[in-house]
């Protein structure tokens, strides 16, 4: 809800929101402006003083004003002509026009009516009420994806527009909550919605009827410093009964003309200080440095715009078009879907399309959006949940298990989990939702099933069960969606392992030029660290195969480790090309298995082709972080991969330590045992922060927890800890 809140306002404001930011911005430079050019009063000078020296040179005064920067402005009727002019109050000569700058006030008129006068003032007010709503849930979001309010500055990962909009909005959220909320008290005002609240000095009895009292000895002049003044009133020409009119910081008091004594005072309201304090938090006037400060951070609205509409067009182009979605209110079947990449969307419109054509109203949605009471006629509910990470819900299912404890049990439900059956969190996320369903007490449709690297074979299965289930017949057809991919070229390539028929090659690629737009929707290949994932399109086959990347976008190139596997269609292909030939491929990030930017020490293990990712995270340590890598590999003459490379890593400060082991030959060793020989440095580097990357088989993954476990018992502490803590990662095939 949070979301579609702040989305909404955002898209549907943008333009008006831009004028206002943007306008408000560019008056925000006006009072800092006055203020260094605006002559000032000298040291306690008093509001006597300074009418008598204005008064002596201007015949026929009718008012003197002070701004909140310190302009003294004065106006008076001479011979039937009237004449103004900001005053040097030293001096009380004329120092320049009272007329507003004329750039000012068209920029004024566009800020607070479009130039349409009440009706463009009450859009402008729309436009504030937007840029409140944004600024709000704009928190919260930030709020969410950092992971509470203490953590509200923590590192951000993601597509660069992304990243841009959230750490724009840290800076800017509160003093655009802040201008939004006082432009809507002022409109307020302007229209009279809100009470005038101030207090006016009683009327006097009598004024004394005399004229003419000199103003350097009013006393009632004297006692007031002329940074205190707001303005000061002089009485009608030869009325003998009327007063002067002083008002000042603190309230507004009558004077009389013939003797100078006070004759009645009223202090400023609480509602006047708040009302006035609105005022100079909105315009600046008063505070210079605050008024730049909201200026630079309207100047942002326009950025944020931007970036705010790329990430809905990106959101956008993660789903297919779902034709038909039936209302909420009146859907027989809800699917839910949780989606990382997208793909689980284009298996859920399949579903809806075979539902449909059997006659079923269905509604679609992410599983971030669950709510019972949106789904009065639901007769089922139907997940399909993918795992990110480890473990980990999808972006479109963010917030589902808590949504899911909240609610009481409705209609049944069924749980198909997508996922790849070579990671060891295989469809993790899918079997904790249906767990926490059966905990809750929800009736299960089906029992929880899963989908194999978008097997279409699997989910037609998975249907066929549906459809007996619900008493219909249901086949579900499902095209894959290609991945959109670009040709990426063989420029070099290092082989390894023919000696012991276990071929393996590091396979360098091109880096295919990136425009602006790529970089900031986070399309193609403009931004990537070592250990995303390159998705690789074999031929003669729609599923694609996924290799850690062992470079960074840094590095100007694309670099992958690859053993061929005996039958494997994309490691064959992959090992069979020559530099020049092309292969079709593309992105995907993998946050949860990146160096990071700290300086705490790595521990990297891996063995085989594990090392890619591990190898590039090396070449990335510009900062010379400590980094300790343990390799495993069969036979140090035909399978150490970057051998050449890590010798000169570890001179130039890239690589701190480098133990191997190798597991063929008279004394078998492998990287757990490397690791309990090392036990000492090991846990000196946990005690110091370290982060554990490991890359490569289950088992070498598996033995290396067992060690890490005997190592870390003393500190009392075990894998799993670490892992909690972010401190512990694997990337494991």
């Amino acid at each position: 809800m949070i979301r579609v809140l702040h989305r909404w306002p955002g898209l549907l404001a943008l333009v008006l929101v831009t004028v206002l930011a943007l306008s408000g911005a560019a008056l925000s430079v006006f009072p800092a402006a006055e203020r260094l050019a605006a002559p000032q009063a000298v040291a306690e000078q008093s509001v006597a003083d300074l009418a008598a020296r204005v008064a002596s040179l201007h015949p026929g005064l009718e008012e003197i004003r002070r701004s909140p920067s310190g302009t003294v402005t004065a106006w008076w009727f001479d011979g039937g002509t009237p004449g103004s002019a900001v005053i040097d109050p030293a001096t009380g000569a004329d120092v320049g026009s009272a007329d507003p700058n004329g750039a000012e006030r068209w920029l004024t008129n566009l800020h607070r009516s479009l130039f349409l006068d009440d009706a463009g003032r009450l859009v402008m007010a729309a436009g504030a009420a937007a840029m409140l709503v944004l600024a709000l849930s704009g928190a919260a979001l930030v709020a969410r994806r950092t992971g509470g309010w203490r953590r509200w500055f923590a590192r951000l990962r993601g597509p660069l527009a992304g990243r841009l909009h959230v750490e724009l909005a840290r800076v800017a959220v509160f003093g655009l909550a802040l201008s939004a909320a006082t432009a809507l008290w002022m409109t307020a005002s302007t229209f009279d919605l809100l009470p005038d609240g101030a207090a006016r000095p009683a009327d006097p009895a009598a004024a004394s009827g005399q004229i003419a009292f000199p103003l350097e000895q009013m006393a009632a002049l004297q006692d007031v410093p002329v940074s205190a003044l707001r303005k000061l009133a002089f009485p009608y020409a030869g009325d003998a009964q009327d007063v002067f009119t002083l008002a000042t910081d603190t309230g507004t008091g009558l004077i009389d003309q013939g003797t100078g004594e006070l004759l009645s005072w009223a202090d400023l309201t609480l509602w006047q200080q708040v009302s006035e304090t609105i005022y100079m938090l909105h315009t600046g006037q008063g505070a210079a440095v605050l008024g730049l400060i909201l200026g630079l951070i309207a100047f942002i609205v326009p950025v944020m715009g931007a970036t705010g509409a790329l990430i809905w067009i990106a959101g956008r182009r993660g789903r297919p078009r779902l034709r038909d979605n039936a209302p909420a209110g009146r859907a027989q079947t809800v699917i839910l879907v949780g989606s990382e990449g997208g793909s689980t969307w284009g298996f859920a419109a399949t579903l809806a399309r075979a539902l449909r054509d059997a006659g079923q109203a269905v509604h679609v949605s992410p599983m971030s959006a669950f709510d019972t009471t949106r789904h009065p006629k639901a007769d089922r509910f139907l997940i399909l949940a993918a795992t990110y990470g480890e473990g980990d819900a999808p972006a479109s299912a963010k917030g589902f298990l808590d949504r899911l404890t909240r609610m009481a049990p409705t209609a049944p439900l069924a749980v198909l989990g997508f996922g790849d059956r070579s990671f060891p969190a295989f469809c993790a996320f899918a079997a904790e939702v249906e767990a926490a369903a059966r905990a809750k007490g929800w009736a299960i449709l089906l029992p929880l099933d899963t989908v194999d690297r978008q097997s279409p074979q699997d989910f037609a299965r998975w249907g066929r069960a549906l459809g007996q289930a619900i008493g219909i017949t249901l086949e579900l057809d499902h095209q894959p969606a290609r991945p959109e991919a670009q040709g990426l070229t063989l420029i070099s390539r290092r082989d390894y392992g023919e000696a012991v028929q276990a071929p393996t090659a590091i396979l360098r690629f091109a880096l295919p030029k990136s425009t602006l737009w790529a970089r900031l929707t986070g399309r193609g290949f403009a931004r990537f660290q070592p250990g995303d994932l390159l998705g690789i399109l074999p031929e003669g086959s729609a599923v694609p195969r996924f290799y850690s990347l062992a470079s960074g976008s840094g590095d100007g190139f694309i670099e992958i480790v690859v053993k061929k596997h005996p039958g494997g269609l994309c490691s064959g292909q992959l090992l069979a090309l020559e530099p020049g030939d092309a292969v079709q491929a593309f992105l995907r990030r993998n946050p949860g298995f990146h160096a990071g930017r700290g300086r705490a020490p790595l521990i990297l293990i891996g063995a085989g082709t594990g090392i890619g990712p591990l190898a590039g995270i090396i070449r990335a340590n510009a900062r010379r972080r400590p980094v300790h890598l343990f390799f495993g590999m069969r036979h140090a003459n035909s399978d150490f991969l970057y051998g050449d490379d890590l010798t000169e890593w570890q001179a130039e400060g890239r690589l701190t330590q480098l133990s191997t082991a190798v597991s063929r030959g008279a004394r078998p060793h492998y990287v757990q045992d490397a690791l309990r020989a090392e036990a000492m440095q090991v846990t000196e580097a946990i005690r110091n922060g370290a982060r554990v990357m490991v890359c490569g088989g289950r088992e070498m993954a598996q033995g290396v927890g067992r060690a890490l476990e005997d190592i870390l018992a003393p500190m009392g502490l075990t894998p799993a800890m670490l892992k909690a803590g972010g401190r512990y990662v694997e990337d494991v095939y």
